[in-house]
């Protein structure tokens, strides 16, 4: 008799808590985000041009994928997100229904309606690393497709530059388009610069061979193909080189790194760890390094390079393709060890009209509250932590670890 009060009196209170603390959850509620990856889209007029400068890899142009099944039109939060937004007219107000006070604009430049004052510009600079020919790079359809759209947006920047060709040399394009590209973009207010690499190519950046990379680079910067190897070679020398140079411009690397998008994409290719050397490069030391959408499935490597003085997660796309209560493991996790190195960001994007960016950032921070209350509210209940500690841990996540990262004001 005795043993069977003690089970009910363990196991009524179980059956009693709720997997979020109401007072917890009002707070979490309360506070005004810091998105740290999106790609909002341009206010477009009746009849205007459609924004195209929402990504440089927009994926319409790959064979067709499949889609995580959170992100299909048959999950009810969609359904919730358009009736939240109802009235909705400006990027803005988009922002203030999904409780964001600043979003980190990732796109190849800003437009209408994404003002200054609630987006923070973070350009592409994947096509700084692939200044010569790339068809035989690409090995897969997917590739084969993406890397025309990095030649294209090197052509740009060019342009920007007011550059017609490419310079003869290897430490002339480094000096005449390289620094000037990352410096424009800085004097432009970005705080961080993105690579989608991952898309064309993986993370195994090996040790600058400078010399063999100024020969390939000479050999083909006016013409010719190179091989596969003498990509990466040179791209290799010029990642380094262009990490280096945004840190020294007080700009973060945001790095792409997640199991999917393309039918073709390589999963293991982008795992955290392969990051490793560049991250223990000590000449890197003073670039900040974010690892966006959290390498997810490889949220493991992903708290492991956390350790690093230099990287960061954030969580942007995992709170759009996983359950909160998937989130929130991986979260508690992240947050025992590194409560300083976690960032919120949605990874909003246009799906179309009935999925649009507006849309994903409601989802994203109406999944990633739920789950930071979940996570905290464990942790508050077995005892690692006390509820004011779990109060600032949910600061820190939402807003406070970005304003420290990127030194906001």
């Amino acid at each position: 008799m005795r043993l069977l009060v003690v089970l009910s009196l363990l196991a009524a209170p179980v059956e009693a808590q709720s997997p979020v603390d109401p007072s917890l959850a009002t707070y979490i509620a309360s506070i005004r985000a810091i998105d740290n990856h999106a790609h909002p889209m341009a206010v477009v007029p009746p009849g205007g041009a459609p924004d195209t400068g929402y990504d440089a890899l927009p994926l319409g142009g790959i064979p067709d994928f499949p889609l995580p099944w959170r992100l299909t039109l048959d999950v009810p939060v969609w359904g919730q997100a358009a009736k939240a937004l109802t009235g909705v007219s400006t990027p803005a107000q988009a922002l203030d229904r999904a409780g964001i006070q600043r979003e980190f604009a990732n796109r190849i430049a800003m437009g209408a309606g994404l003002d200054s004052s609630r987006f923070h510009w973070v350009p592409f600079d994947d096509p700084l690393i692939f200044p010569v020919d790339t068809r035989l790079a690409g090995q897969t359809p997917d590739a084969r497709a993406l890397y025309p759209l990095e030649a294209r947006l090197l052509h740009r920047y060019q342009g920007d530059l007011g550059l017609g060709t490419l310079p003869s040399t290897l430490n002339e394009y480094e000096q005449e388009v390289v620094l000037p590209l990352l410096r424009r973009q800085h004097d432009a207010g970005a705080p961080a610069i993105k690579f989608e690499v991952a898309y064309l190519r993986a993370f195994d950046f090996a040790t600058p061979d400078t010399v063999r990379a100024a020969a390939i680079y000479a050999q083909y910067a006016k013409g010719g193909t190179p091989s596969a190897e003498e990509v990466k070679i040179l791209s290799d020398a010029l990642f380094r080189f262009v990490a280096r140079e945004a840190g020294k411009q007080g700009m973060a690397v945001h790095l792409h790194a997640l199991e999917f998008f393309g039918g073709y994409y390589d999963a293991e290719g982008a795992r955290p760890g392969l990051l490793e050397p560049v991250f223990n490069d000590s000449t890197l030391r003073g670039t900040n390094f974010v690892l966006i959408h959290g390498g997810w499935p490889h949220v493991g490597e992903t708290e492991a390079m956390l350790a690093k003085p230099n990287v960061y997660a954030d969580i942007s796309m995992m709170d759009l393709i996983l359950a909160p209560e998937e989130l929130a493991t991986v979260l508690r996790g992240w947050l025992m060890r590194w409560p300083d190195k976690v960032l919120f960001g949605t990874d909003a994007f246009d799906g179309g009209p009935k999925q649009t960016w507006m849309m994903g950032a409601w989802v994203a921070s109406t999944t990633a509250r739920r789950a930071l209350g979940m996570a905290l509210t464990a942790m508050v209940r077995d005892g690692d932590i006390t509820m004011p500690q779990a109060r600032v841990l949910a600061k820190k996540v939402l807003r406070d670890n970005a304003i420290a990262l990127y030194h906001l004001k």
